[in-house]
């Protein structure tokens, strides 16, 4: 079921479906049932509808499955400032403590992770984290990188003086956009400033405070989030473990599904338990 919600005084767009009979059932604790429920984050110029093959395996598996358009993405609407990691964390627990929802379990993709990484470190009443292809480590930079990010920002400074500041940004967009990657050709001006704040906020730190216990799904040929970023958040997540799939790129739950779907729900049965 298709629903909005205004969050941050923005428009939050999600869909709140529930499994057909009692597959898996709600969990008695100290505080009450506990009702399994998944939150499905998407990654970078996606929306709900990229991991919806992950939805049907949650269904399935007995789950009520909540799946977000962050803001900015899908339906959506765009934020009206440049939005780091901490604010689309903070819209999410906004999100969640208005919905009611106790105790769930996070899955996020790409971008989706870290919210998700962000989340669990300052909630460990999350039932548990899976971090698919997950973004949150900031990659190591080369010389000839920081040169043209620094040549960039003198540049930028330059034409702020020359031009001002609103026609400036104009000018700097055009320029962002054919240098940027596709994601960020096809992003908004906005959305660029985020994606650009965004890629460069480093979560490692956060990784040893994630008190869930945390599944990493990953492709061994991804190049947008490698394998040793996997490999790193397992040895610093007290309770990770690591699944990889050969051959298979940054959207592993769509390479290799079958597989994908055969983890996921092992993994929702032993939470379930």
């Amino acid at each position: 079921m298709e629903k909005d919600i205004t969050i941050r005084s923005l428009r939050f767009h999600y869909t709140d479906n529930r499994p057909s009979g009692s597959a898996v059932k709600a969990e008695v604790t100290a505080g009450g049932a506990w009702e399994p429920v998944i939150i499905l984050m998407h990654g970078w110029g996606c929306d709900h509808t990229t991991v919806a093959s992950i939805e049907n395996v949650a269904l399935q598996s007995g789950y009520r499955v909540v799946n977000v358009d962050f803001q900015g993405f899908g339906k959506s609407e765009e934020p009206h400032d440049v939005w780091g990691v901490e604010d689309y964390t903070s819209a999410m627990e906004e999100f969640i403590d208005t919905l009611g929802i106790r105790n769930p379990v996070m899955l996020g993709h790409s971008f989706g992770g870290r919210v998700g990484i962000l989340y669990a470190s300052r909630h460990p009443e999350v039932k548990a984290l899976i971090l698919v292809d997950a973004a949150g480590i900031k990659p190591k930079r080369s010389f000839r990188y920081y040169c043209k990010v620094y040549t960039f920002k003198a540049v930028k400074r330059l034409m702020y003086l020359i031009y001002g500041r609103k026609k400036a940004e104009e000018r700097l967009d055009v320029r962002r956009a054919k240098a940027g990657s596709s994601d960020y050709a096809s992003a908004s001006p906005m959305m660029r400033r985020i994606l650009s704040r965004v890629v460069n906020e480093d979560l490692t730190d956060r990784l040893p405070l994630v008190k869930a216990s945390t599944l990493l799904v990953w492709g061994e040929n991804d190049t947008a989030t490698p394998l040793k970023d996997a490999q790193v958040m397992e040895r610093m997540i007290p309770d990770a473990g690591l699944v990889s799939f050969p051959g298979c790129g940054h959207y592993s739950f769509l390479d290799n599904p079958v597989q994908f779907a055969a983890v996921l729900r092992s993994f929702l049965g032993e939470i379930a338990k």
